[in-house]
């Protein structure tokens, strides 16, 4: 794992203030960009998804995608896009939950999980939680039981995991790395 670890943060570029001064912004792109770093990245999440005896992936808008749809591939299960509202045709089930500053909306289509389905939520990052809080909720609506969240990288500092522990019901939260 140290391995892994040590080739994860040599592909992470820190953007000083970014989006916004005072923050310190981790641009996974350099990651993403080299074949080496992205397969161990996607072996390793792929390893969490078999370990937690999932049968489906969820990734979060939007860099979820990216690294969840891969992850799926690798192994051997679907993969379900959870969008901010309104992006997705059809029918589908919503969450709202709160940011520092007013309220969003995610959404799955509603036949894309259902009972018996054990899901993994895949992103990119865990900051302060409540995007990947209200994918539990959404999934757990949708009748299908949680396996666990799997990230790249945790924002300790932002104290997400609290946030997300009573979310979890006692469902693993797995971060790559802690920054």
């Amino acid at each position: 794992m140290t391995g892994l670890r040590e080739l994860l943060l040599s592909r992470i570029r820190d953007v000083a203030d970014y989006p916004e001064p005072g923050v310190m912004f981790k641009d996974i792109t350099p990651l993403l960009a080299d074949p080496e770093a992205f397969g161990a990245l996607t072996d390793a999440l792929a390893g969490i998804a078999k370990d937690t005896g999932a049968t489906k992936v969820v990734g979060l808008e939007a860099r979820g995608f990216i690294l969840g749809a891969p992850v799926a591939v690798r192994a051997g299960l679907g993969f379900i896009p959870v969008r901010k509202a309104g992006k997705l045709p059809g029918a589908t089930l919503s969450q709202s939950y709160e940011l520092e500053y007013g309220s969003a909306e995610i959404e799955i289509h509603a036949e894309d999980l259902a009972a018996g389905d054990r899901v993994l939520v895949v992103d990119d990052v865990l900051a302060t939680g409540g995007t990947a809080e209200a994918s539990l909720q959404l999934i757990r609506r949708a009748g299908a039981s949680v396996a666990g969240v799997a990230v790249l990288m945790e924002l300790g500092f932002l104290d997400g995991r609290a946030k997300l522990e009573p979310a979890l019901d006692g469902a693993p939260l797995q971060a790559l790395l802690t920054v």
